[in-house]
Formats: C-alpha cells, structure tokens, sequence
C-alpha cells in the first residue's frame, strides 16, 4: 500500500520445481491434518471445517528478501531456505503464511499459464501443509515494473481482466483440494482511476522498488466507482469457484477510512463485495492516534469476518501497536504481520535500528499468539 513498508527484510518464498521435500522436515512431530478454515453458519467469524469454535488468524506476510527479491526470484535455487523459514515461522506461534505471486511469472500470455511455476506452488502448498500452515495467496501482483510483461500492460481493461482470470483459474487449479490453502487474496490494494499518472496500471512511486498499488481500470467510461469494483469482483470470483467452489476469496484494500475521515469501504461495500467470504485490510496503527484508527477499523465491520491482512509497528511504538492488536479483539478475526527469513536472534545480530525493532516485536508477536489461533493445527 502507500504506507512504506519496514527496512528489515530477508526471504520470501522458494522452492524447487518438482523436488522432494526434504528430509528434515519430516524430523521430529509431524503437526495433525490441517481442517479447512471455514466461515461460520452465521457468516460473522471463521472456524475449523466440522467445529463450532472459533479460529482466529495469527500470521505473517512473508513477502521479500534482504535484497528485495520476491518469491519468483530465487524460488527455484533456495528450497532449503523456505523450508527452514516456514518452520521458524511455525516456532512464532503464527498459523498462516501470506504469499504473494506475480502476474508475469504465472502467465506466459493473457491466455497461457507458465506450468512451471504452478507445479512450484503445488509444491509450496505440500510444504505448508507438511508444517501446519495455511497460506493466503495474494494475486496479480507487479510489485516489480520491470517485471511486468509488455503485453500485459498494453491491454485495456476488457483484456486485462481477461487475462487475469487466466491467471486465476490456473492458480485455483494447481491449489484447489488442499486445505493448507485458506484463501485466494484477488489483488493487493487495488484503486481505481486518479492521481499523477491516471493512464499507467501502477499507482504511485516505488517504495523500495516496488509497486504495491495496482488499478482495475484507467477509464471510468462513466462508469460509478461501485460499478467497475463490482463487476471486477464479480468477474474474477465467478472463475475461480468454477475451479475451486471451496477455498475462501477476499481482497486487501488500504484501509482509507484511516486516511480520509468519513471514507467508506468500496470494495469491501455490502453489494460491491458480495462474493468476497471476509474482508481483508491492512492497519498500521498511528502513534497518538490509537482511538481514531480503532473508530477507522469499525468502518469494515459489514457482516463478515475480518482480518487485518498487514500491521506492524512502523507509525506507532511496539506498546502501541500491541494495544492497538488488543483492543481490536472485540472487531478483528486475525493478523498478519511480517516475517523476512530472520529469526529475532538473527536480527538482533545484525545491529541496525530497523534489525532491533523487527527482533523485539518477534519477540512480542510469539508472547501475543490468541489460544483461539492454536486449536488443533499443531501449533504449540
């Protein structure tokens, strides 16, 4: 989103085209078969597929390296690595894992996946279940321009959308009967039209080369905003459950009822975002400003369950935003955090400031786990 994200960053995802798991992680307690998360009958909060307890979301974006290196960068040389990160994300207490995948390097062509890379996410969803770990997959992503294929740029709305069904329908194929994989994320932070460059796809300046902001469209043709949300929503969800009618569909939007006072939800409107099963937002609390960002949060209470898909102390102090976390308990249906392939040792290690920061909330994070997030998956 269009809040910088922290500095402290080392290892996303990777793994090995059609390779074994390896040994290790078969070491030690294998953690029980993983239960489908579901919505509850009432459609207010998330439990377990055969249970009436609640279950509450702890987790982390695991989303970028030191070098900042996304998850198809490196994801074929260092499966060592992500095995070992998943586990020391187990070791926080967390029980899903965001992963977030890139346009360009599922889509050969608006109408052709790169099965390559889909066998690789086969893989990654094994290793997640063999942890005991869900996984939120965000789509669509072109956090990295230079990534983004020339053809995919140069379609119009009509086309694009077209193309990123493709690259849907192959994403939901290639996870669809595992219940490691809790949720289908259809884009992080999508806008509309507006701001300096309303022709380019990319919203925004890079924050740490990357574009986190994406629009649906850069032609309203005359169109409400309610409309093109609508109709993109409805267009993308229809394509995944023809594939996968099971897993969950969401959509992490910038929460700007924190930014403009009096802002309501779009896509996560009542009508707007009918098809979506929860809401999906990403809180950075302010410091000072605690009361005014719970107030911002009540605004995405419509009737779903709702997580907080990004937090981490980055506006306020590591207290506040443990407050912050506490007192959204009575709204909230989880949190994800962040995580970049460095223990809290090994950040503390390196030193810097920003290392020392992400060591101590790790350290909070693990104390803070909710026990409604630990029921029967294994975690300790």
């Amino acid at each position: 989103m269009s809040i910088p994200r922290p500095a402290c960053a080392s290892a996303l995802l990777v793994l090995a085209l059609a390779a074994p798991l390896p040994r290790t992680l078969g070491e030690g307690p294998k953690p029980p078969a993983l239960a489908r998360v579901v919505v509850s009958a009432d459609r207010t909060h998330f439990v377990l597929d055969g249970s009436d307890r609640r279950f509450l979301l702890w987790g982390v974006n695991y989303d970028h390296d030191d070098a900042g290196r996304l998850l198809e960068d490196y994801w074929a040389d260092e499966w060592d690595a992500v095995v070992e990160d998943f586990r020391e994300i187990k070791d926080l207490g967390a029980n899903v894992v965001r992963v977030h995948l890139q346009t360009g390097k599922f889509l050969k062509s608006a109408v052709e996946a790169d099965e390559v890379n889909l066998k690789r996410l086969a893989e990654l969803v094994k290793l997640a279940e063999a942890t005991g770990l869900y996984l939120d997959l965000t789509g669509l992503g072109c956090y990295h321009k230079q990534d983004v294929p020339a053809w995919y740029d140069a379609l119009d709305e009509s086309a694009r959308w077209d193309a990123q069904v493709t690259f849907w329908k192959a994403v939901a194929g290639a996870c669809k009967g595992s219940p490691a994989v809790f949720c289908y994320d259809l884009m992080n932070e999508p806008v509309l039209t507006g701001g300096k460059d309303p022709e380019s796809w990319l919203v925004g300046e890079p924050l740490g080369g990357k574009y986190f902001v994406q629009r649906i469209t850069t032609d309203m043709k005359g169109r409400k905003d309610r409309e093109v949300a609508a109709a993109w929503i409805r267009r993308l969800t229809t394509a995944i459950k023809e594939v996968d009618d099971r897993t969950l569909i969401t959509v992490g939007v910038i929460p700007w009822a924190q930014v403009f006072k009096g802002a309501k939800p779009l896509f996560h409107d009542p009508e707007v975002g009918r098809p979506l099963d929860f809401v999906a937002v990403h809180f950075y609390p302010k410091a000072g400003k605690l009361d005014e960002t719970l107030e911002a949060l009540k605004v995405y209470e419509v009737g779903k369950p709702l997580v907080i898909e990004e937090i981490f102390p980055l506006g306020a102090s590591l207290e506040e935003t443990e407050t912050f976390i506490e007192r959204s308990k009575q709204h909230v249906d989880g949190w994800i955090t962040f995580y970049w392939g460095k223990t809290a040792a090994e950040c503390e290690k390196v030193g810097d400031i920003p290392h020392a920061i992400t060591a101590a909330w790790l350290k909070r994070f693990r104390t803070l786990a909710p026990a409604e997030s630990r029921a029967e998956i294994g975690v300790p």
